[in-house]
């Protein structure tokens, strides 16, 4: 069973957390043994800490949970620039190894997509590669969904990314036929050789834990729990 799961996606607003918040249900209905970590390395402005604290008991102070933190929502080099801070990875990398070791499996949402910046020198995908984290991409199911999928796994394999699967994610509610049109898992399979794990559908109350706990169960998450 892995230990750590990084979640990243094509982009930001795609699904990320709808995923993290999943499992992190599923695990803690269905896997009571296990003792959760939830981390968002590096946030800016109120969001996914915010629903983790909502929805999850945690062992963990807001700084364990997002060890960097800005104020406005914008790319971190621009927040911290704004707000005239360094972001210090050594303090994330720190808080990272802290929650691996106190905890039986942590998860990680990272910041926007793969290609979004964490500093001026450094990509999601960068960091992903040099802390070797297992990671799932999550791709949203519309037009154009094939192209960033391509692209994305493109750019993991280029940086050296430890890719394990690909989630896609309904925003909005679909029909079957639009998702096996827009998305259709065999033609991302065959594009990418990454395997898709299952598709996430359209939620109304995206904090409903029951429902969260249930959607993930019918994802192929032997592949990541096994």
């Amino acid at each position: 069973m892995l230990k750590t799961l990084f979640i990243t996606g094509t982009d930001t607003e795609v699904g990320k957390t709808v995923f993290t918040t999943a499992l992190a249900a599923y695990l803690q209905k269905y896997r009571q043994e296990l003792s959760l970590g939830i981390m968002k390395p590096i946030q800016s402005g109120i969001g996914d800490r915010e629903i983790y604290q909502q929805l999850f008991s945690l062992s963990q102070s807001d700084t364990d949970i997002t060890p960097v933190y800005f104020q406005a929502p914008l790319a971190p080099p621009i927040a911290a620039a704004k707000e005239n801070r360094q972001i210090d990875l050594g303090i994330v990398w720190q808080t990272f190894t802290q929650l691996q070791q106190s905890h039986d499996f942590l998860l990680i949402e990272a910041l926007g997509g793969l290609g979004s910046p964490v500093t001026d020198e450094f990509t999601v995908a960068d960091l992903a590669s040099e802390w070797r984290l297992p990671t799932v991409l999550v791709v949203p199911i519309k037009l154009g969904a094939i192209s960033q999928a391509v692209a994305n796994v493109a750019l993991a394999k280029q940086a050296k990314v430890q890719l394990i699967g690909i989630i896609l994610n309904s925003q909005q509610p679909l029909t079957p036929e639009q998702i096996s049109d827009w998305t259709p898992a065999d033609l991302i399979e065959s594009l990418t050789n990454i395997p898709v794990l299952g598709c996430l559908p359209y939620l109304e109350n995206p904090l409903n834990l029951e429902e969260l706990a249930r959607v993930a169960s019918d994802l192929q998450l032997e592949k990541l729990f096994n």
